[in-house]
């Protein structure tokens, strides 16, 4: 296996930027065996070539970065990063709701106001009285 950088396969987007585990865990300055540990145990999932060998993007070396930096400058153990990566996952999920709901909205609102039809002012005034019963 080669040390070099890698492209994404074909049809994934080809600006991003995959790497080998060994060049991986040098960006993470971890060792190859500590990434296929977190893998196994569901911490940083890797992209498969069809052989099987795992290709990590920037973003994964920015995840491996923080389970290490939670790891050791925190005292947070490897189940507690896991529910604080599950946690984050979510927390994006629901923000990137939020902004198409919000886009939704801003476009249900140009909707309303297009159908609406402006009636100008008057002046007059009109005075409800009641029918006197007797």
């Amino acid at each position: 296996m080669t040390d070099k950088p890698k492209r994404a396969a074909p049809g994934a987007n080809p600006d991003v930027q995959m790497f080998v585990i060994s060049v991986a865990a040098e960006l993470a300055g971890m060792h190859a065996q500590t990434l296929r540990t977190y893998d196994r145990l569901g911490l940083v999932t890797p992209e498969r070539t069809s052989g099987g060998g795992r290709r990590y993007s920037a973003r994964d070396v920015a995840l491996l970065r923080e389970v290490q930096r939670l790891s050791q400058d925190e005292g947070v153990n490897l189940a507690g990063i896991k529910r604080i990566i599950e946690l984050t996952n979510q927390v994006e999920a629901l923000q990137h709701r939020i902004s198409e709901m919000a886009a939704e909205i801003t476009a249900l609102h140009a909707n309303q106001r297009r159908d609406l039809v402006h009636i100008p002012r008057s002046t007059a005034l009109v005075v409800w009285q009641p029918k006197n019963r007797r």
